[in-house]
């Protein structure tokens, strides 16, 4: 809806799990996308691909591996020489980094100008090339729409002195945006379905899209690795300690077909090669895809350890070998499409020590439309999703000065102008995924701010949008003042103060967090370290972690 002709235009309009085998999931090579409620085609980490551009003789993408690790794999291959640095440049596939549509903007710079860095890593299960097909499987799946079944944020704090990592089970239902494919230029309208399905509506930029709609984080690049990828890299590496409590063996079961092969004895072992991608696939075995992303946790802290033991960077040979691997199985958004922004990534993300590396994932319950679906478990995951955009660090390791409730609040420098001379605009989003709109809260908001001065202050009656958390947008520079002020008239904190692009004046969104009354609900800033007590978090130096194995795959 056009906003009113007011103040606004005229300063400028522009930026421990239960078993799934009890739920009907099944990891079966031959599964299809069947309808709603069903398990989706090829849902499970069996393939490998990426929905950007690539060469055709590339599979689509499927991560299993930690990008803060990856890039570092890629320090020091500058200095190789010109015709090398360009042969590597050349093995490194790239896309669109976004191709949906979404309202994240990055993060205002802290007082030393530092922003946070933010990396989705996503995995699909296409197999659409021989390569996969023979790791993953499934040869009557080639050729469908990949679905990214892995998908895992990193978080690198502002000042480079922490990391997060928070994975999204692929069966968490989510508000899909309206995407683009950038490859065929088929659009996709917004829908509501589980977040795997978000890579064949417009490709990784689209899952890109997803998250920050849901998070409210603006995520800088994405990157994706294949199977035949894996494969290669932990063969490069030489091995990765991981630990089971019994003997496992994923192994097809009466009315449970597939499984990843797995098969090793209780206790500790260095994985790599074939067996690595095994651990990385293996659910049923751990219980469910919440305990298949605590299994690749493990795998990614303890590999970020033994690189870190490793004498990589002044082994020629060895960093040779890596560079290699790496830049052969990445595909990334194209903004960091070469070895040298790589090494420049890596030089951030290297620092961390293993024990500010905090790994999550994201709380959910079973949802009540499907109950082999889940959705977010909304007070835990909104606390996730603010630590994260104000940069509270997971963990409680650091100084006290790093361990700040929240985001500094930046009080803008352009002044306000009279209340009645601001134009505002009032929205209702208070549909979230596990709760529909409350009619009239536009009305509402809108009355109030008349009530309080804001003479042009209007409600938008167009349908009910989808925001977690309440926000004040703003297009430029010249009416942060003014929205700032309008905030403030409604207690909302400044930190949801946003500019954006997408209004053309200074816009209330009423989000789900704000469902009744004319007082906004006062919101607790997180502490350091005080995740949701389901977050299932995992400490990168912890190197005691061993998976239990449920029952009917011991042997």
């Amino acid at each position: 809806m056009p906003q009113n002709s007011v103040r606004g235009q005229g300063r400028g309009t522009f930026s421990g799990v239960e078993p799934a085998l009890g739920r009907g999931r099944t990891d079966s090579p031959s599964e299809g996308a069947g309808p709603k409620g069903a398990e989706p085609k090829g849902s499970g980490p069996k393939g490998a691909g990426q929905h950007g551009r690539r060469r055709p003789r590339r599979g689509h993408r499927v991560l299993r591996w930690s990008a803060t690790t990856l890039a570092v794999l890629i320090l020091g291959t500058a200095g190789a020489g010109y015709l090398y640095y360009q042969h590597l440049n050349g093995n490194i596939e790239k896309g669109e980094r976004s191709s949906g549509d979404s309202k994240a903007n990055k993060a205002a710079p802290n007082a030393a100008g530092q922003t946070p860095l933010n990396i989705l890593l996503i995995g699909s299960d296409s197999r659409s090339s021989d390569e996969n097909v023979k790791l993953g499987g499934s040869k009557d799946t080639r050729g469908n729409p990949p679905l990214g079944d892995v998908q895992m944020l990193i978080h690198l704090s502002a000042d480079r002195k922490s990391a997060a990592v928070v994975s999204i089970p692929r069966d968490t239902r989510v508000d899909i945006p309206k995407c683009k494919d950038p490859k065929t230029g088929a659009t996709y309208p917004a829908t509501n379905d589980i977040i795997n399905t978000s890579l064949a509506r417009g490709g990784a930029g689209c899952t890109l899209a997803t998250w920050q709609n849901l998070t409210g984080v603006y995520i800088d690049h994405w990157m994706t690795i294949d199977f035949a990828g894996v494969v290669s890299m932990a063969d490069a590496i030489g091995g990765v300690e991981v630990c089971v409590k019994q003997n496992v063996w994923d192994r097809p079961m009466p009315g449970v077909p597939g499984g990843s092969g797995l098969k090793m004895t209780a206790g500790r072992k260095d994985v790599k090669g074939k067996q690595a991608l095994q651990w990385l696939r293996t659910r049923h075995a751990f219980y469910s895809d919440l305990g298949r992303a605590k299994a690749q946790h493990m795998y990614m802290n303890s590999m970020i350890r033994t690189l870190k033991k490793q004498n990589v960077f002044t082994d020629t040979g060895r960093l040779m070998k890596l560079a290699e691997a790496a830049t052969k199985s990445l595909t990334v958004s194209e903004e960091v499409g070469s070895v040298k922004k790589l090494y420049d990534l890596g030089m951030q993300l290297k620092s961390v020590p293993a024990d500010r590396i905090t790994m999550t994932t994201l709380p959910t319950v079973e949802d009540d439309q499907n109950r082999n679906h889940l959705v977010p478990d909304r007070a835990g995951a909104e606390k996730m999703w603010q630590m994260l955009r104000d940069d509270v660090p997971f963990d409680d390791k650091g100084t006290p000065s790093e361990k700040k409730k929240s985001a500094e609040e930046r009080v803008s420098k352009d002044p306000a102008a009279a209340d009645d001379q601001i134009g505002v605009l009032v929205r209702n989003a208070t549909r979230s995924t596990t709760l529909g709109p409350v009619s009239g809260r536009a009305g509402a908001i809108s009355g109030l701010l008349v009530q309080k001065g804001f003479a042009r202050a209007s409600a938008d009656t167009s349908a009910a949008l989808a925001e977690e958390r309440t926000v004040v947008r703003f297009p430029s520079a010249d009416l942060e003042g003014d929205a700032q002020r309008v905030a403030k008239s409604l207690g909302i904190p400044l930190s949801s103060v946003k500019r954006s692009t997408d209004v053309s004046g200074v816009t209330v969104v009423v989000g789900a967090d704000w469902r009744s009354g004319t007082t906004y609900p006062k919101q607790s800033s997180p502490k350091a370290g005080d995740l949701p007590s389901n977050a299932d978090e995992m400490n990168g130096a912890d190197s005691d972690q061993c998976m239990d194995v449920y029952k009917r795959y011991r042997w």
